[in-house]
This record gives C-alpha cells, structure tokens and sequence, in this order.
C-alpha cells in the first residue's frame, strides 16, 4: 500500500464516527437517540468511505446560530437571565433570535448537552415558557450533589452558551379531547404541566377542567407560586398541594391553607381528590352556564 493510500487509510478512520457513552444518553426516550444518529452517521460514513467520497458526510454536531430547532443538530443559544428559585433549583431564560418563536407543542421537551471532565452528557427538560413566546424560551433545572450537568449548570452565567436540541416527545395534548384532566406533579415534574396548562387557559374555547395536584417539602419549596395562583383564577383550573415535610396550616397564608395536605401522595388521597372533582366540576360548570 502506497503513502498516499495510507494517509487516505488514516484520514478515514479520523472522519469515523464515534459511539456514544451511556451518559450520553439522557434517557428519556427520544427519537432520534444519541444511538440512533450514531448508527445513521456510521452508515452514512460507511457509504462515503466505500465510495471514497467525502462529500457524502454532511452535517455537523453544533451550530452557533440558532435558526430552527433541530432533533438532530445542538444549536446555541445565550442564557439571558438565570434566577436561583430555592437552593438547588434555577429559573434559566435562553434568547432566541429576534421575535422568533421555540414552537414546540404542549408535552414536547429539548435535550441539553453538556461536558464535565471531558465526558458529554445529555439531560432532557420542558421548557416551561408559554408557546407564543417570541424571542426566548425557559426551563426549571433541579441541581443535584452528584450530578454532572449539575455541575454544568452551577458554572451557568449570564451570556453564556448552551447548546439544545429538539423538539421530542409523541404526547400531543388536543383541546376538548377530555372533559377533566388531573395532574400529579413532584418537584420539577411540574414543568411538563405547566405548557399544558397554559395552553388550556389561553385557549377561550377549550373548556377542559384542570385539576393540579403539586408535591413539595416545603411551602418555601414550591415553584412558580405567582403563576400558579394567577392560573387558579380561570373557572376551570384548581390547585392542590401535597406538602411531606409540614405539618400545620397555621404557617401557610390564608390563600394555601384550605387546598394544602400534609404528607404524601397516596391512593386514599387520590380517591378524596377525585370524588371533589367530579362534584366540584359539576358545581362550577354550573356557575358559569
């Protein structure tokens, strides 16, 4: 084989895909997965290769300006403000390109990627910012010890990059498609809640009742108070919360006192939660008709 053969050799196993780690997988079930454009990108490079035609790999990993999400391709976008909410758990607003909108439907997420010791990893979050929002887009990041994008998003500063992809997810909410709908959310499973629910109340024709059950610690622990208290103002919204490590109504306001439980989420609890809906439902469809 000559020189120029094996310079050709090597210069072929350089362009040579690189299987993912586990922890570049963030497990949520998307399509495409890290694994999936790893299998499309090695076929793709299989074929060039055959063909001795590098033209044939296209695409890159990343892309610094942002112009339309993409399942398949991170692209940056600038954090824009970044608000610690309690302790461990960070309210980050990324910039989108003049008054363009993030266009995801209710119940679609992104995936982060970042890199920590040299090692990629993927974490997936709903952005929690309402669907017509033009020009940025927002998530909830619960920050762990040991967690490694942890560590990425504790270093996060303003005007910093990230880098996204998306959208996924196959749940596609439909307005009037049920009559009730009961939530259950803990912690920071309440973003996933919260597009569907604002799309339900900035939708004049949909008259789905919503009933959202929140687990917390702690009153002080809890996300997205204002929000969640302006939502509760519709005639078709009602909030619940499930509070494990309190005990007294007497230290919550007044506002929180009747709509508050104290220790966990179980069968019994759902079973008292449901028989109020039907007959609440029942109560204020009347009101308003």
């Amino acid at each position: 084989m000559g020189e120029n053969e094996e310079d050709t050799e090597e210069t072929w196993l350089q362009l040579r895909p690189v299987e993912p780690l586990p922890s570049q997988c963030c497990g949520s079930g998307c399509s495409p997965c890290v694994f999936d454009l790893y299998h499309r990108n090695l076929a793709r490079w299989e074929a060039a290769r055959a063909s001795n035609d590098r033209s044939l790999l296209s695409g890159k990993q990343s892309q610094s300006c942002p112009s339309k999400l993409s399942p398949e391709t991170f692209l940056a976008f600038r954090i824009c403000a970044l608000d610690k909410l309690t302790k461990d758990t960070y309210h980050v607003r990324f910039a989108l390109p003049g008054n363009s909108q993030l266009s995801l439907h209710p119940g679609q997420h992104l995936v982060l990627r970042g890199i920590v010791d040299d090692l990629e990893i993927q974490r997936a979050y709903t952005p929690i910012s309402p669907a017509n929002a033009k020009g940025y887009f927002e998530v909830l990041i619960k920050c762990y010890q040991t967690g490694l994008m942890s560590r990425c998003v504790k270093s996060w500063r303003v005007g910093d990059t990230a880098f996204w992809r998306g959208p996924f997810g196959n749940f596609f909410y439909k307005p009037n498609q049920y009559g009730e709908l009961l939530m259950l959310a803990a912690g920071t499973g309440l973003a996933p809640m919260v597009p569907i629910l604002q799309s339900i109340t900035d939708n004049e024709d949909d008259e789905t009742f919503v009933t959202l059950v929140c687990c917390f610690k702690t009153f002080e622990s809890i996300y997205l108070k204002t929000f969640l208290q302006e939502q509760t103002r519709f005639w078709n919204v009602r909030t619940f919360f499930i509070l494990s490590q309190e005990n007294s109504p007497e230290q919550l306001p007044w506002s929180y006192r009747e709509k508050t439980h104290f220790g966990h989420l179980d069968q019994d609890l759902i079973e008292e939660l449901m028989k109020k809906l039907s007959f609440q439902v029942i109560e204020r469809f009347s009101k308003v008709m």
